[in-house]
């Protein structure tokens, strides 16, 4: 007779404390006061068009696509001016380009139409837009009004997850847990300071741990070692 097998039960770690929580972001802030992030900009329209461009694509192949965009349309009236084939012209080693360039034009459009060509500092304004959702307004509302959102990508997903610092099933869920959660102090950078830590430390196949700044802090039960 073959003796009873016990399912082992794994249960996941619990997110960290609000003590815990601050020191994080104390650590995050010490290391990098001023996080910026990679995306090439001049005003809050090309932030705007940059941020829309990025979508399933890198920032680095973002930014080779429009530093020539920028230099000849960097307002909606340029952009329009341009016109969709010009604008495919020159964001075309981006993927979904024809797309891309035909929401930047139809945004520019929308822009001058109703907004006076000034880009509205309204979540609800933005994300009717063509190309704009939740995460491209939030991340414009963050960097060029100084709003505290946190947009939520693969990277600041999986680093919440991880960590944990708030567990969510979707992007959506973990963006409105961390915005509820992340002491005020802080909440402006966050976004900036874990998506750099998942960009560059705390890596989807290999993270970085031996040199990780909150490694200490960090529950994630498959850590790397030096």
């Amino acid at each position: 007779m073959q003796p009873a097998v016990t399912a082992q039960v794994v249960t996941a770690p619990q997110a960290v404390d609000t003590a815990t929580l601050a020191e994080i972001f104390r650590r995050f802030q010490a290391a990098e006061p001023e996080p910026k992030g990679e995306l090439h900009y001049v005003n809050p329209f090309t932030l705007l068009v940059a941020v829309v461009l990025s979508a399933q694509a890198t920032d680095r192949g973002v930014n080779l696509a429009t530093g020539p965009l920028f230099a000849v349309a960097d307002t909606p009236e340029r952009m329009l001016a341009l016109g969709e084939e010009r604008v495919r012209d020159f964001v075309r080693t981006i993927g979904l380009f024809n797309t891309k360039a035909k929401n930047v034009v139809a945004l520019s459009r929308i822009l001058l139409e109703e907004h006076g060509g000034a880009v509205p500092a309204s979540l609800e304004a933005l994300q009717v837009l063509p190309g704009v959702g939740a995460k491209t307004a939030s991340v414009v509302l963050n960097i060029a009004f100084g709003v505290p959102r946190i947009a939520v990508d693969t990277h600041i997903f999986r680093v919440s997850n991880r960590i944990p610092l708030f567990l969510g099933a979707t992007t959506d869920k973990v963006q409105a847990g961390l915005e509820a959660i992340v002491p005020e102090a802080y909440r402006l950078h966050a976004h900036h300071w874990l998506i750099l830590h998942g960009r560059y430390t705390c890596k989807a196949r290999k993270p970085e741990c031996p040199r990780c700044p909150i490694a200490d802090l960090c529950r994630y039960p498959s850590k790397t070692t030096a």
